[in-house]
This record gives C-alpha cells, structure tokens and sequence, in this order.
C-alpha cells in the first residue's frame, strides 16, 4: 500500500483516479478547491482537503499526509477564461503548480506525476499526428502555463534529483464530465439532447480533436507511476475526430433530431489536433482500449441514469 495525494481529486478525471486507488488498497488524500470539482465527486474513503494548491497550507498537508506520490491535476483549465484572464491562469497553473512542487521536494515524495495538456501546448500542427518532437507554439495562455510547469519539473528533476513524468492528455471524456462547463464538448452536448435543449457548435464543425475516454487515461496515469521517470508523453488515440460527426453519433445514440446551433469559432482554440502516442506505447505499455463509439454509449448511458432522462 502507498500514500497518494491527488490534487484535483473531486474533479471529472481526478475523482475516476481515485477510485481505482483506493480499489487498488491505497491510501488517499484529495486537495481540491471545489472551483469546478464536486463534492458528489470525493470518494468517502479518502482523506479530503478543500484547499487550493496556491494556498500555505499545502505544507502542513503535505506534513500531515506524507504522500509517496503526487498525482498533479488540479489547473485552472479553461481555455477561454485563460484568454479573458491570463494572470488568473498564470497564477493557479504556475505559481499554484510550483507550491506543489516545492511541496514534494520539501517532503521527499517519491515521484510526482504532472498533467499537461496534448491539445493546447503545440498550436496549429505542422504535422499529423503530432508527436512529442514537434515545436512547442501554444496559441494559448492555458498551453502556456501547462507548458512552462513542465520546465520547472525538468529544473527540480535536474537540480534536485525530483522524479517526475508529464503526461500531456487529449480531450477527455466519460461519466462525471460536467455537461454545463465551458469544457468537454461530448458531456455538454449529452447533457443538451438530453434535456431537450439544442446544443450549440463553435465554429463550422469541422475542428478535429482526439478523444480518449476516461478508463483508458487512468490507466495512463498508473503507466507513469512505474516508468517514464523525466519523460514527457503524449496520451491520445491518434485519430481526429470532428465536432460535426460527434454530434451525428449522439444523435443516433440519444435519439434525437434537433439540427445544432452553430456561432462564431472562439478565440484560442486550435483548428486540428491529434496525438502520437507511439513513445506511450513504447515505453509505458500504454495505449488506448476503448472505442469511440463504445465510449460515446457508456458516457450517455451514465448521463442518463444520473441525469434522471430516458
């Protein structure tokens, strides 16, 4: 049995990272502000903390829970709001990311595992799939702050002898996802159709994104815990899927007929982007096992049992 600290750990894919923990016979701590995480979320079995990662107090906890591991995905992770508030963005992945970190050195935690982002770090690719030699050009405050975290961690691990593995995630989606966030278009649309509201889509459809769900990048986080000790990994499917045809598929999969919305594209977001996660593949022993489609149907299956629709 290790000691875990999750921070984020009332989040979408925090909270899923939890659980299999403490299925796994671990012991848990979750820091988490509850900003855009939920207390339905806290596995009672864990320890619960609701502090930000910014805050002082991280020392005492990190004191009082002595983690073997840190499992790092708390972030403010909006691309919007990294837009509209860049000093925001920069103060709670930044400054909040090195508090952690400093943590970890200061009580001698055994590896830290680092989320970052696959989607926003590279800017509109040159090439496709995107693997992770291609040049770093976020077109975003949120790819920015992601990525300069994992420049600090190369510092520690360098200087200080700090373990670390980043694993730079795709779009994310499965059961919890918040369906009225401003992120995670499949639970927002579910959540949509469900309810009998029309969804809107951003732009002409025809973005391309890669989507791996929520099961298949827990297992990506135990992968790291193992191996990959300064590496940076992208985790994705390598196939870019269109807004345009998820929303055919829900279509089908709901039952419902209601043509979109569409509206104006929104600032920062890239146009095309799937990851190469050969390296993962390699080197973790990781790859995706969930198809889309069979994806799709688990998450609208799971909205509509808790969102009472049929």
């Amino acid at each position: 049995m290790a000691k875990f600290l999750v921070t984020g750990g009332a989040g979408f894919i925090g909270s899923h990272l939890v659980d299999k923990l403490i299925e796994k016979g671990h012991r848990v701590a979750i820091l988490d502000n509850l900003s855009t995480g939920f207390l339905d979320n806290v596995n009672p079995r864990a320890t619960f903390y609701r502090t930000d990662i910014r805050s002082e107090e991280l020392d005492a906890i990190f004191e009082n829970e002595r983690p073997d591991f840190v499992n790092h995905h708390a972030a403010q992770m909006d691309v919007r709001r990294s837009v509209r508030e860049p000093m925001f963005d920069a103060d709670v992945n930044v400054l909040g990311s090195v508090n952690v970190i400093e943590n970890c050195l200061r009580h001698k935690v055994k590896k830290i595992v680092y989320i970052s982002t696959g989607g926003a770090v590279y800017g509109e690719p040159d090439y496709l799939p995107v693997n992770e030699e291609h040049p770093i050009r976020p077109l975003c405050q949120y790819g920015i702050s992601k990525h300069t975290v994992e420049h600090y961690l190369y510092f520690y691990g360098q200087t200080y002898g700090v373990r670390y593995t980043v694993l730079r995630y795709p779009n994310v989606y499965g059961p919890r996802q918040n369906p009225f966030g401003e992120a995670g278009v499949n639970a927002i649309f579910i959540g949509k159709m469900l309810r009998g509201e029309v969804p809107c889509i951003f732009g002409d459809g025809e973005q391309l994104r890669d989507y791996v769900y929520i099961s298949d990048i827990i297992e990506a986080n135990f992968a790291a815990l193992e191996c990959g000790d300064g590496q940076i990994y992208n985790i994705g499917a390598g196939i870019g899927i269109s807004v345009n045809l998820i929303y055919k598929e829900l279509q089908e999969i709901v039952n419902y007929s209601a043509p979109p919305i569409y509206a104006e594209p929104r600032t920062g977001e890239i146009r095309r982007i799937y990851l190469d996660s050969s390296k993962a593949r390699g080197e973790l022993g990781w790859e995706p096992q969930v198809d889309f489609d069979d994806g799709l149907r688990m998450t609208v299956e799971w909205f509509r049992a808790h969102l009472g629709a049929s």
